[in-house]
């Protein structure tokens, strides 16, 4: 079997990955809740022939496995979606149920095309009987930045030598580096209540430390890295203002380029709020939720990835697809829509249909932050994205939640199957690609321990 007929194993599932991809979109549920998700993949891999293990430690994680020998390859799928964004597959805005999930990142096409491709590669290690083995990952609570993180320290991808994954998103593209280091922290902080007019001298206002706290922050703002990002919410608790607050809040995520970075931030922010209990005579207690890391650079692998995106087919979109492509694309502003459009090449259409620069990464990097990073650090990962929603849209949008439920995130994610299918291939096929890719990797990584504790 050559890579032309895994391309074509994965054509011949399309029925299989459109039912995927519409199951999990009409059935949305968000991290740490994809119960049902999480089966429905169980499912599936099962009746091919998987051997489903690891399940002991995250109730909706778990490893499809098939196989024996080496190269072990994991294959990473996500399947949460994201709270609030409940949409149907039209060009307006209309919630199939108003405040409920919807899978605004497409997290059903991006588990069902690792789904899929993990199928197609179980199938040729199969026909051809050579050594190898094929690893699907279901991985939860990706939005909640956590799920992957959670997997390492209960060393779930122990004995894997190489990851795929990918994302859908406006390009077909590669991405040797990306994801900003991430940590969610909680800031709580308690006072004494009191009268706020009889008696406030008696009080001692947890919002006031809240308050204080977020000021020096903001002055800390022009102190730390150029490239950080702070954000925050607050809670005051729903206290009447005749009420001296006795307890308060304050939720952050802090971003950084290195992980190194964020804990040097967060380290600057705790004396923040120890400072802002000490003016108020509070108490603070801080509480992390999770910390995430960037993605490992990895270049060896990308020229894998790029060449394999070169090989499989890219989604070709018809005009009714166009058209509606266009309809979304008219909902954002003009100014956003051009600058997409201008950075992907697509000529003045909504959806980018040809294979973009191998260096775009470096002019249009993965600004986010995924639970994914944590993954590269353990062993050589890389990731791709192909076209599944106009250039112009931006993921966690309506916009994307209705273009991942219909045929433009569908195709996309056929597409992204192929690619899986042909960079496994390539894996096992050629052990000069293995070694250049780890020797880089072994060149690169540091002593990582996950942000994790139970």
């Amino acid at each position: 079997m050559e890579k032309k007929d895994l391309h074509d194993e994965v054509k011949k599932m399309e029925p299989l990955l459109k039912s995927s991809c519409r199951t999990i979109w009409e059935n949305p549920e968000a991290g740490g809740n994809e119960k049902e998700s999480a089966e429905y993949f169980r499912r599936i891999l099962k009746d091919e022939g998987f051997k489903i293990v690891n399940e002991e430690h995250l109730e909706h994680a778990f490893c499809a496995e098939y196989g024996s020998g080496k190269p072990v390859i994991a294959i990473l799928g996500e399947y949460d979606a994201l709270p609030g964004l409940s949409q149907k597959a039209a060009d307006r805005k209309e919630p199939v149920t108003k405040g409920a999930p919807g899978h605004g990142c497409g997290h059903n096409l991006l588990g069902s095309a690792a789904a899929v491709g993990a199928i197609a590669v179980k199938r040729y290690l199969e026909t051809e009987k050579i050594s190898g083995t094929v690893r699907f990952y279901g991985c939860p609570e990706e939005e909640l930045l956590s799920g992957k993180v959670k997997m390492v320290y209960y060393h779930m991808f122990d004995g894997c030598d190489f990851a795929i994954s990918w994302h859908p998103m406006s390009a077909n593209m590669v991405y040797d580096s990306g994801y900003l280091a991430s940590a969610s922290v909680h800031f709580e902080f308690r006072g004494r209540s009191s009268h706020a007019a009889f008696a406030p001298e008696l009080g001692r206002s947890a919002l006031d430390a809240v308050e204080l706290m977020n000021v020096g922050v903001n002055y800390l703002r022009e102190h730390v890295t150029s490239k950080a990002r702070i954000h925050y919410t607050t809670d005051s608790g729903g206290f009447a203002p005749n009420i001296v607050p006795p307890f308060a809040g304050s939720w952050y995520y802090v971003r950084a380029p290195y992980i190194s970075d964020v804990k040097e931030i967060l380290e600057r922010i705790r004396k923040v709020a120890e400072g802002a209990a000490l003016m108020t005579e509070t108490e603070m207690e801080m509480k992390i939720d999770y910390g995430c890391c960037e993605m490992l650079e990895n270049h060896a692998y990308g020229d894998l990835a790029y060449q394999n995106m070169k090989e499989a087919e890219l989604p070709v979109f018809d005009e009714e697809e166009e058209a509606f492509a266009q309809r979304l694309v008219d909902t954002v502003t003009k100014a956003d829509a051009q600058k997409a459009q201008n950075l992907y090449g697509t000529e003045g259409r909504p959806m980018t249909w040809k294979l973009n620069d191998r260096n775009l990464y470096r002019v249009n990097p993965l600004s986010a932050s995924s639970d994914s990073g944590d993954v590269s650090h353990v062993m050589p990962m890389c990731v791709l994205s192909t076209s599944c929603w106009p250039a112009g849209v931006a993921p966690h949008t309506w916009q994307a939640t209705a273009a991942a439920g219909c045929s433009l995130g569908e195709k996309g994610a056929l597409s992204a199957a192929q690619v899986i299918a042909g960079i496994a291939y390539d894996l096992y096929h050629k052990p000069e690609a293995r070694e250049a890719i780890l020797k880089e990797f072994n060149e690169k990584k540091d002593d990582y321990t996950p942000m994790y504790e139970v």
